[in-house]
């Protein structure tokens, strides 16, 4: 079985059918796409956690591990849903199950891409999620739940689409919890809000993760010196690829486009296998 650490790169967020939308491939074609340079993939599904479907993978030798979004429709905030999840994903996984609180939170899922629904059944505005926070500004007790659960699997936590005082909420009761990893989803994306410098101010929370992603800099919203500034001001910065749409890249080709924003953004070789290898394996593996 391939184990992350392995691999010449780690992509922690890639999407594969079946999910909310039309997918470039199904989880076996992205195994082997990622197989075929090397790397190794996280399948993401806001439709439905793809535990299961990694596990079915790494049996036919294929470099996949996944994850459970705790949209409504995969089973909710429930710590009984991340435990079903950490199941499925095998008793010898070698990376462990990426948790996400909730995706489908209003304003903060809207993409400005054409998106083709899987199912014509599907209505995504059905199952918005609630905020993670109550009226009072808290965190509401079933994603506190949640957050002292997954300090004891083998799970890594990560943010959602959560915005940046969601976030740092989370973030709050990740520390007081001992949470050992957490990792802030789309981080300085506009629908999350942080800057490299606010990163810069969280650099001492221990475990604390920061995700940029290829598709926030294909569509505009960030470009390469921000990813540059973003590197260095943060010292776990993990560069994944959100990618799988049927209109973007497919992997070979944002490998190519990623080697360009690397140089323009004057990174090192050193700071390159951080955010695209070293740093993905330490969320990943214990």
């Amino acid at each position: 079985m391939r184990d992350p650490a392995g691999s010449v790169l780690v992509d922690l967020h890639y999407h594969a059918g079946p999910d909310l939308y039309r997918r470039r491939h199904t989880s076996h074609d992205a195994g082997r796409a990622y197989r075929d340079v090397g790397g190794w993939a996280v399948l993401k599904s806001h439709l439905t956690s793809t535990a299961a479907r990694a596990w079915e993978a790494r049996q036919e030798g294929l470099p996949l591990s996944g994850t459970l979004v705790l949209n409504e429709l995969a089973g909710g905030v429930r710590p009984r849903a991340v435990e079903q999840a950490v199941y499925a994903h095998g008793p010898d996984s070698p990376a462990r199950l990426v948790v996400h609180l909730p995706t489908l939170v209003g304003h903060t899922h809207s993409s400005p891409l054409p998106r083709t629904p899987f199912h014509p059944l599907l209505d995504p505005e059905r199952w918005g999620a609630r905020p993670v926070l109550g009226e009072n500004g808290r965190l509401r007790r079933d994603v506190r739940e949640v957050l002292r659960a997954a300090r004891d699997l083998p799970v890594a936590v990560a943010t959602g689409h959560s915005d940046r005082t969601a976030a740092l909420r989370i973030v709050d009761e990740a520390v007081r919890l001992d949470l050992p990893r957490l990792l802030l989803t789309h981080a300085t994306h506009p629908m999350s809000g942080f800057t490299p410098d606010t990163l810069g101010e969280l650099a001492q929370v221990p475990g604390l993760y920061v995700e940029i992603t290829a598709l926030t800099l294909l569509l505009g919203h960030r470009d390469a010196a921000h990813l540059g500034e973003l590197v260095r001001a943060h010292p776990r910065v993990l560069f994944s690829s959100d990618l799988g749409q049927p209109d973007q890249p497919d992997v070979t080709q944002w490998l190519e486009l990623s080697a360009r924003w690397f140089r323009a953004a004057g990174l090192t070789d050193r700071q390159i296998t951080a955010i695209t290898w070293a740093n993905p394996v330490d969320l990943l593996t214990p």
